[in-house]
């Protein structure tokens, strides 16, 4: 029996939320975790798969190209790149 479409989108977001709030590394979670809470009701649904594909990369990865240390390994992650770092740099006005 197939779910409902609102069904599985709800599912996914919750994954995605758990994801963003329990990766390991508690500086990501922290990066991840409020991104997600105020930005993911905004994302298309390109925004929503390039997320999910950057969850699956490394926290290290990520932390560096959050920090400008070095360019993201996928050009589908710059717009959540640049989103997470403005995002951060907010927040710390």
């Amino acid at each position: 029996m197939a779910l409902p479409d609102h069904t599985h989108a709800q599912a996914r977001f919750k994954r995605l939320r758990y994801q963003s709030w329990h990766r390991g590394c508690k500086e990501t979670d922290v990066i991840l975790g409020n991104y997600f809470d105020q930005h993911a009701k905004e994302f298309s649904a390109e925004d929503l798969s390039a997320y999910e594909a950057l969850l699956e990369e490394d926290d290290y990865d990520i932390w560096q190209w959050v920090a400008y240390e070095k360019a993201p390994s996928n050009p589908d992650y710059i717009t959540h790149i640049e989103r997470l770092r403005a995002f951060h740099e907010y927040r710390s006005l």
